[in-house]
């Protein structure tokens, strides 16, 4: 049972559906990049399987457990929520020390200080950071609070990592930084990751399968050479060039 699994998913907002799935699995340990045009349902569903939507209907297994996610309580779906970690686009910093940022999951997990110590310095050290351990997190640049909050996320050892679009505003150097980290991560601690992106170049850097979103339905999914050198439908060749979508 060693897969992230959705089922009989749909998402509505008024009268107009934004995510329809039959069936989607993502196995223990794999990398998954997931692209499509804006407004196609990438980051509905990475914020279904994290819980921070419901849903009208469907149903989540996660390595092992499976829950209702139309009908799923807070209080249930916290120990779940606890097993994955989400860093968004933008980064949101609480005004305290950047060591303080990473070591909140830590605290709310009720970790004894010398854990606490030991795996900040170690997930600060990872984004190379070590150096503003002590600045205030809200006077970093755009790049070192991203880099931040995804020490923030790892800290806490998730056993998938969702990821919606968290280069999109960085410099290269940044970019780089960051892919260099979950990259390692995904080699040492073999963590599933889910990650959008419109970077067409880093998806088939960091993915090992590929998936193509549009109008809130999964049109096609393969290994990431194959996903782009080989693509079997139209949508997905006309996004790969750059031209318009039907």
């Amino acid at each position: 049972m060693n897969r992230v699994e959705v089922r009989n998913l749909e998402v509505t907002y008024g009268k107009r559906t934004v995510l329809a799935l039959d069936r989607v699995v993502f196995e223990r340990g794999g990398f998954y990049g997931i692209v499509g045009p804006s407004g196609a349902g990438k980051s509905t569903l990475l914020r279904v399987i994290n819980l921070l939507e419901k849903p009208a209907s469907g149903q989540l297994h996660l390595f092992g457990e499976e829950v209702d996610l139309s009908t799923l309580s807070y209080a249930k779906g916290m120990p779940l929520q606890r097993q994955m970690g989400f860093v968004a686009q933008k980064p949101s910093m609480f005004q305290t020390s950047v060591y303080d940022n990473v070591a909140l999951g830590l605290r709310y997990r009720k970790r004894n200080r010398a854990q606490i110590q030991a795996l900040v310095e170690e997930a600060l050290e990872l984004v190379e950071l070590s150096h503003l351990s002590d600045q205030r997190a809200n006077t970093l640049s755009g790049g070192e609070a991203q880099r931040v909050a995804l020490a923030r996320t790892l800290v806490c050892e998730p056993s998938l990592l969702l990821l919606d679009e968290p280069t999109a505003s960085l410099d290269p150097y940044n970019i780089s930084i960051f892919e260099r980290v979950i990259q390692t991560i995904h080699r040492q601690k073999h963590t599933t990751i889910l990650m959008i992106t419109h970077n067409l170049p880093q998806a088939k850097r960091l993915a090992q399968t590929c998936m193509f979103v549009n109008n809130g339905r999964i049109v096609e999914r393969a290994d990431t050479e194959a996903f782009f050198h080989r693509p079997h439908c139209t949508e997905l060749a006309d996004f790969i060039s750059g031209r318009m979508i039907c």
